[in-house]
């Protein structure tokens, strides 16, 4: 459980992109990440939010399973990071694929915006 208000909104924020990936929810998506995003993916390859904004828009990256198996976090003032265990199935640049994966997610909280990923890391779990 969050141990505070700022805690339960990275928590909140969390499952709104979750929430946003399963349903291919660009709008969403480009509000929960950054505009400097990079994340680097299982494959190795560095992303940016527009990389990963346009495999959404097109059909190229579709997740139709997104499973929960844990979640913890840390937040230490204006920077948070989500660490995310889970069951992950869909198409990755066209391509089907299914995979537990560990995502290291660094996030950045400005008054304004509210939380939005700046980096992120992917690997099989």
């Amino acid at each position: 459980m969050p141990d505070s208000e700022r805690e339960a909104e990275l928590l909140d924020a969390e499952r709104r992109l979750q929430a946003a990936q399963r349903a291919g929810d660009v709008a969403a998506l480009d509000d929960l990440l950054d505009e400097h995003l990079i994340a680097v993916g299982p494959d190795g390859g560095r992303y940016t939010k527009e990389d990963d904004l346009a495999a959404h828009r097109s059909g190229a990256s579709v997740v139709e399973e997104l499973v929960e198996d844990g979640l913890e976090l840390i937040v230490e003032g204006t920077t948070g990071v989500t660490f995310f265990v889970g069951r992950v199935s869909g198409r990755f640049d066209g391509a089907p694929f299914a995979a537990r994966l560990r995502y290291t997610r660094t996030w950045v909280y400005d008054d304004t915006r509210g939380w939005r990923i700046l980096a992120a890391h992917i690997a099989a779990a």
